[in-house]
C-alpha cells in the first residue's frame, strides 16, 4: 500500500523515497482541547492531520511526519478534557523534530499549525530553528489573522457572517470535521457560542484570560449553519490557499 505518512511506512521504504528526491516533509502541530459540546477535543488535531496529508499529496515529492497532537492550549483549560503544552515545551518538541528529520537527509520541513494557541510558539521556533539548520529550508504557515481571513472568506460565500463561521467550533470549523469524520459530531447538540466581533482586542483577551472570558460554552460561532457540503468545498479551498503560500516561500 503506498502512503506518505512515514508512521505507516518501514524504514527502508522512507530511505527509499528520500533517495528517490523525496526531501520536503510536512509536520501538523494540532491540540487536544475542548471543542464545544459538540466537537471532540481532537477537532484541531483531527484538521490539521488531514490538511497536512493533502497538502503533502499537492506538493509531490513530499512526506508527511506524525502529527503533533497536543499544543498550546491554556486558554482553555476551563473545560475538562483540554491538555496544554508550555510553549517552551512544544518549541522543545518541535526542536527535536527537525533534529530527528534533518538527521535522516530532509531538506525542506514544513510546519502547519492547525490551533490557533499555536501559531506565535511555531514561528519563534521556525525562526531559531532556521539559524541552527541554515542548510535546512525550515518554513511554516505561522499568519493566525491570515488563516482566519481565509476561513471567513470561504464561509461568505454561503452567505455566512465572520461572527457565525467564528474561530473556534463554529460554523466553518464544525464544517470540516462534518467534512472529515461526521461519526464524531454531536449534531443534536448544537448551539450557538459567542457572536460578537473577533478582532485583535478579542483575541487578546482569550490569550490572556481564557475562553470563558467571551463564551460558557466553548463557542466563538455558530455551529448551526455547518454542513457537509459547506465543510467540503472549505477543505478543498483551504488546501489551494495552504499550498499557495507555502509555494511562495521556498
Amino acid at each position: 500500500m503506498f502512503t506518505i505518512r512515514i508512521e505507516e511506512m518501514n524504514w527502508q521504504d522512507i530511505k527509499a523515497a528520500l533517495d528517490d528526491g523525496f526531501e520536503t516533509i510536512v509536520v501538523a502541530v494540532g491540540s487536544i482541547e475542548q471543542h464545544g459540546p459538540h466537537l471532540p477535543t481532537q477537532t484541531d488535531a483531527l484538521i490539521g492531520d488531514m490538511i497536512a496529508n493533502r497538502v503533502a499529496v499537492r506538493l509531490k515529492n513530499t512526506l508527511q511526519a506524525p502529527t503533533i497532537r497536543v499544543g498550546c492550549s491554556d486558554h482553555h483549560l476551563a473545560f475538562p478534557g483540554t491538555i496544554s503544552l508550555k510553549e517552551a515545551t512544544l518549541k522543545n518538541i518541535l526542536g527535536d523534530y527537525v533534529k530527528s528529520l534533518v538527521n535522516h537527509g530532509f531538506k525542506r520541513i514544513i510546519f502547519l499549525p492547525s490551533h490557533g494557541g499555536n501559531f506565535s510558539p511555531v514561528k519563534e521556533a521556525i525562526d531559531k530553528l532556521q539559524v541552527k539548520y541554515p542548510e535546512t529550508a525550515i518554513i511554516g504557515y505561522t499568519d493566525l489573522q491570515g488563516f482566519i481571513n481565509a476561513l471567513h472568506q470561504f464561509s461568505s460565500q454561503f452567505d455566512i457572517s465572520k461572527e457565525e463561521a467564528g474561530v473556534h467550533a463554529g460554523e466553518s470549523e464544525t464544517s470540516l470535521v462534518l467534512a472529515l469524520a461526521e461519526e464524531l459530531v454531536e449534531e443534536e447538540r448544537f448551539t450557538q457560542g459567542y457572536l460578537g466581533p473577533m478582532e485583535e482586542d478579542q483575541l487578546s483577551l482569550i490569550f490572556n484570560q481564557g475562553m470563558t472570558a467571551l463564551t460558557d460554552n466553548g463557542i466563538l460561532g455558530d455551529p448551526t449553519k455547518a454542513s457537509i457540503e459547506k465543510g467540503e468545498k472549505y477543505l478543498e479551498e483551504l488546501i489551494d490557499f495552504l499550498v499557495g503560500e507555502i509555494q511562495k516561500m521556498f
